[in-house]
């Protein structure tokens, strides 16, 4: 419940607010859609449902942490690893809030180790990045532009060519030109 009061992209001026809970709606629906398109298209293995799962749940820690802007959290490996170490007691402090019966099934969901969801959770999560900088900078704010060339570098990482072919020039599109 708490997710809704941390704010994304705070360092910056926004044109709208997005929250963590809106945000992991959002990478929980591209990370289910990913899965679908590795298995169909590319002959993954993935469970959708399984990343659609995790990715829902991926911010949950920083209700506890709040939201640490990417180039702090990635200034040095001394501060990355700090964070992580961090994030790692925040994700124990919400297991343990919970009743005992109910932390076997959330525990694997806040600590994943199939590297193939979690590679896929990533992927959503640097692309609804990516979709919120296209979004501020459609509205005229060029404070994302920076953001947004170094999210599209990196998600270029991730082999989404295909993706990008097919839905690339969707997004930012008003409902009038959805046709």
């Amino acid at each position: 419940s708490r997710m809704k009061h941390i704010k994304r992209w705070a360092l910056m001026r926004n044109t709208w607010q997005e929250d963590i809970a809106q945000h992991s709606l959002q990478v929980s629906m591209i990370a289910h859609a990913l899965a679908l398109l590795r298995n169909r298209r590319f002959g993954g293995g993935a469970d959708p449902e399984r990343a659609a799962l995790l990715a829902l749940y991926h911010e949950a820690p920083e209700v506890i942490t709040g939201d640490l802007a990417t180039p702090i959290k990635y200034f040095n490996p001394g501060i990355r690893d700090a964070y992580k170490s961090l994030e790692r007691v925040a994700q124990d402090k919400l297991l343990e809030g919970l009743p005992e019966e109910l932390r076997p099934a959330y525990e694997p969901v806040l600590h994943e180790t199939d590297p193939q969801i979690r590679e896929i959770v990533r992927a959503a999560d640097k692309l609804s990045a990516y979709l919120k900088c296209l979004e501020e900078l459609h509205a005229g704010n060029q404070e994302f532009l920076q953001a947004s060339r170094e999210l599209r570098t990196a998600l270029d990482g991730f082999g989404l060519e295909w993706f990008f072919s097919q839905f690339g020039n969707t997004f930012g599109v008003t409902l009038d030109e959805l046709k």
